[in-house]
């Protein structure tokens, strides 16, 4: 029996170590000294205990020895000597910073299949499960996806070269952009990369660099370039990098971070650091080609409004017939009149808006849709209090009154949906915290006058038809 059991042992290690490396057969080989991939730096030398050296490193070393007047000697006679312990040296490059290797062309398999890829109008039908209202915006990229999607799977079959179809979605704060492009990513199930403008800054100046922006979707595609270049990579606040208007100093973060930005968007071959922001010696880098990966932008444009309003009152105050000043003040859909000279007059860079075809905005939310927000979608705000609550085995409701009182509420902060979570939160506390004191509750219903502040919520006890009124706090 005991020998039956050490060989059942002796198989499952070895069978453990042919696991092991063929994981480690996935991943490039990495220089131990300059951290270049094998792919960059060519065939590597193989030392004890996994480690790899380049044959420029290798090359350097010796010479290095050789000039030096090493005495090769006193090396053999060195504690430890040509047996030195590689073993703790084998783990010193973290995996985070190991790249997968790149598949052959036969390899290759496409993220998705020209015909598995979901039509316009059931991209649209999948969004509208998770975001409320914006219907322009879901059809605008449910189209652009689509398209961008079957160039990617085609290849471009023929001599007629389709276009990239990058977007620039523009809307008010809390109108959903991040919401969005994250419910596509993953309707999509392609690896998706969330960046912010804010701290791009032009190459060797303090912040990140604009490749950091390609690096980040490579770590979301566990560091598998053929996944990352078929990617989608959203920059939010893009507003941010705006060329700065009546300043004499250096722009390192605005214009020169669009003109920085212009290859990656059109797509061309980059060098990105693995599992770090900025390039270093310590670091190995990659190439990636970025003519595959999606680009969206998003950004809040403050003031927009008011260069929209000056071009169209120029326009309609000349003349007997014109219009009144004041007639576009009240204009809530003024944004959707945005034209390209107008985004111009704002700081972005023609060049830039050139390599963003698909320009489309997002309303800003009113009452009725804040409503909607609360309860529709299918992971809505109420739905996942409800949830939380029935696992107490409690029943919550929230009359009509209650839900426009919490919209208005909102409103009020001009912060979008993102106002609803931290009102609800906040009315919510006294009840989560009261709740599972008491085993006889069964329903809990808040009312207006408990958001006003003028009540407290109703709480139904089990097995009783009539409910009695809670106060607040208790």
């Amino acid at each position: 029996m005991a020998e039956n059991e050490d060989k059942k042992n002796g198989i499952e290690n070895v069978s453990g170590k042919v696991e092991e490396t063929k994981k480690e057969d996935e991943y490039e080989k990495l220089c131990f000294i300059c951290h270049r991939p094998e792919s960059v730096a060519g065939k590597m030398i193989d030392l004890p205990n996994h480690i790899s050296v380049c044959s420029d490193c290798m090359q350097r070393s010796f010479d290095a020895m050789n000039n030096g007047g090493f005495d090769y000697s006193q090396f053999m006679n060195m504690p430890g000597g040509m047996n030195m312990n590689f073993g703790d040296m084998e783990n010193q490059i973290p995996k985070s910073q190991r790249v997968k290797k790149k598949k052959t062309e036969e390899e290759k398999e496409p993220v998705l299949n020209i015909r598995n890829i979901p039509a316009p109008h059931k991209i649209k039908a999948q969004l509208d499960e998770y975001v409320v209202g914006q219907e322009y915006a879901k059809k605008a990229m449910s189209v652009a996806v689509y398209n961008h999607y079957k160039r990617v799977a085609t290849d471009t079959l023929d001599e007629i070269e389709i276009e990239k179809s990058n977007m620039l979605m523009i809307g008010p704060t809390g109108s959903g952009k991040t919401y969005l492009v994250k419910t596509l990513a993953k309707l999509l199930d392609v690896p998706l990369a969330i960046t912010d403008a804010t701290s791009l800054t032009e190459a060797g100046y303090i912040g990140d660099d604009i490749e950091s922006v390609v690096s980040k979707l490579l770590a979301a595609a566990d560091n598998d370039v053929d996944k990352a270049e078929q990617g989608i990579i959203f920059i939010d606040e893009i507003d941010k990098i705006a060329k700065k208007k009546n300043t004499s100093q250096r722009d390192v973060s605005g214009e020169s971070v669009q003109q920085g930005m212009l290859k990656l968007l059109e797509g061309s071959e980059v060098e990105v650091p693995v599992g770090a922001n900025s390039k270093n010696a310590m670091v190995p880098l990659t190439t990636i080609n970025t003519k595959n990966i999606l680009f969206i932008c998003g950004g809040a444009f403050p003031d927009l409004e008011l260069i929209i309003k000056e071009r169209l009152n120029k326009q309609a105050s000349m003349g007997f017939g014109a219009d009144l000043k004041d007639k576009y003040d009240h204009d809530k859909a003024i944004l959707e009149k945005v034209t390209i000279e107008d985004l111009r007059m704002f700081g972005m860079i023609p060049e830039f808006l050139g390599r963003l075809p698909i320009v489309f905005t997002l309303q800003g939310l009113d009452e009725d849709m804040l409503v909607k927000i609360l309860k529709e979608p299918k992971n809505a705000i109420l739905k996942q209090y409800q949830k939380l609550l029935a696992l107490d085995e409690v029943k919550l409701e929230f009359d009509e009154g209650a839900l426009h009182s919490i919209a208005k509420k909102a409103i009020k902060k001009d912060t979008g949906a993102r106002a609803l979570r931290a009102i609800i939160e906040e009315f919510m506390l006294d009840i989560m915290y009261e709740i599972p004191k008491d085993d006889n509750i069964g329903q809990v219903t808040i009312t207006q006058a408990y958001i006003e502040g003028t009540g407290g919520p109703v709480i139904q006890l089990r097995g009783q038809e009539v409910p009695r009124i809670g106060q607040s706090g208790q």
